[in-house]
C-alpha cells in the first residue's frame, strides 16, 4: 500500500539550483512579464476605445489578449518572487488555484484560436455572407462557449487532482502546478475524473486542430484562385498572425506536455516550461500588431485625443521650436 502522506504544500524544483542564475532568471523573466503585460492591456485599449476597431476579427483579438494577461499572470509572478526570495514552496490553496487557473485559460485560448480561425474563413471564403454569418449574436456566443468550456476543464481538472491525498515526495519537478507533475505524486484512487477530463482534453485538442488545418486548407485554396497579387497579399497578410500565434502556442504547449517525462527535468526542460507560459503572451500582440495597419492607426488616433486632451503637443512645440525642429512637432500631434 502506498505510503499517504499530509502535505501542507509543495516546493517547487525551481529553475536553478545556483542563488545568482536563479536571481538572474527571475529579473529576466520579470522584464519579458511586464512587456508582455503592457502589450496586451495596449491591445485590449485600442480594440475597446477604438470605434473602427469594433469588428468581429478585433473583437476576437481583445478576448484573446485578455486571455494572455491572465493566463501570464497565473505563473510567472509567482516564479519572479521565487526566484528573487529564493524560496519554492507553495500551499495546497495556491496550488489548486495555478492548476484551475491555467486549465481554464489555455482551454479558452486554444477555442477562441480555433473561433479566430473561423471568423477567417468566413471572411475570405464567403466575403458577401460575412456580416450575415459574423453578427454580434454569433461572436458573443462563440467566446462565450471559449470562457465557458476552460472553466469547466478547470473545474474538472482541480477537483479531480485534489479529491484526493499525495503520496511520497511533495517536490514538482517544475516552477509551477502543472496536471502531469501533481498526477505522479497523487495517490487517490478516484483518479477516474481527471482520466476522463484527459480524455476530453485530448480530444478538444485534436478536434480544434484539426478545425484550424481544415479552415486553412479553404482559405488559402481560396486565396490562390484570386487573380491579382495585390488581393493575394492582403488576404495573407489577415491569416498569417494568427496561424503564427496559434503554431506558437501549439508548439510550445506540445514540448511541455508531450516530452518524455524525466523525474529530474534538466536547465533546459525547465527554461522551456517556463517559456510556454511567457512566449505566446508576449509574442501575440507583436504578431498581431506589427504589421498591422489598422492597430497603427487606431494608436496614431489614440496619440491625436492625448494631444489634443492635455495639450502635450504645446509643450513639445515650445520643445522642439526652441531647438528648430517645430516641424517634427506638427507631425507628431498630427497622428
Amino acid at each position: 500500500m502506498a505510503n499517504v502522506t499530509e502535505v501542507s504544500g509543495f516546493i517547487f524544483m525551481g529553475i536553478s539550483d545556483i542563488p545568482e542564475l536563479q536571481t538572474a532568471c527571475g529579473v529576466f523573466f520579470l522584464v519579458m512579464y511586464m512587456a508582455a503585460l503592457i502589450s496586451n492591456l495596449i491591445i485590449i485599449i485600442l480594440t475597446t476605445l477604438d470605434l473602427w476597431l469594433h469588428t468581429p476579427m478585433y473583437f476576437f483579438l481583445k478576448n484573446l489578449s485578455l486571455l494572455d494577461v491572465f493566463f501570464v499572470s497565473v505563473t510567472i509572478p509567482n516564479l519572479v518572487v521565487n526566484s528573487l526570495t529564493h524560496n519554492n514552496f507553495i500551499s495546497i490553496l495556491g496550488c489548486a488555484v495555478q492548476v484551475f487557473l491555467l486549465s481554464s485559460f489555455s482551454a479558452g485560448e486554444v477555442l477562441i484560436l480555433t473561433a479566430m480561425s473561423y471568423d477567417r474563413y468566413v471572411a475570405i471564403c464567403s466575403p458577401l455572407h460575412y456580416d450575415t454569418i459574423m453578427n454580434g449574436i454569433t461572436f458573443v456566443v462563440l467566446m462565450g462557449v471559449s470562457w465557458a468550456t476552460g472553466v469547466f476543464f478547470g473545474v474538472l481538472y482541480t477537483a479531480g487532482i485534489f479529491s484526493g491525498p499525495f503520496c511520497g515526495s511533495n517536490v514538482i519537478p517544475q516552477f509551477f502546478c502543472d496536471v502531469p507533475s501533481l498526477l505522479r505524486i497523487s495517490c487517490s484512487e478516484r483518479l477516474v475524473l481527471i482520466y476522463t477530463g484527459l480524455g476530453i482534453g485530448l480530444f478538444l485538442g485534436i478536434s480544434c486542430f484539426t478545425c484550424v488545418v481544415i479552415s486553412y486548407f479553404y482559405i488559402f485554396s481560396t486565396v490562390l484562385k484570386i487573380p491579382t497579387n495585390k488581393g493575394q497579399s492582403k488576404a495573407f497578410a489577415t491569416c498569417i498572425p494568427h496561424l503564427t500565434v496559434f503554431t506558437v502556442f501549439i508548439v510550445t504547449a506540445c514540448f511541455v506536455y508531450l516530452k518524455p517525462p524525466s523525474i529530474v527535468p534538466s536547465i533546459t526542460d525547465r527554461l522551456f516550461s517556463v517559456l510556454y507560459s511567457v512566449l505566446p503572451p508576449a509574442l501575440n500582440p507583436l504578431i498581431y500588431s506589427l504589421r498591422n495597419r489598422d492597430v497603427k492607426c487606431a494608436l496614431r488616433r489614440l496619440q491625436q485625443n492625448l494631444c489634443a486632451r492635455y495639450s502635450l503637443h504645446l509643450i513639445l512645440q515650445n520643445i522642439c521650436q526652441w531647438y528648430g525642429v517645430s516641424q517634427v512637432t506638427s507631425k507628431f500631434c498630427s497622428f
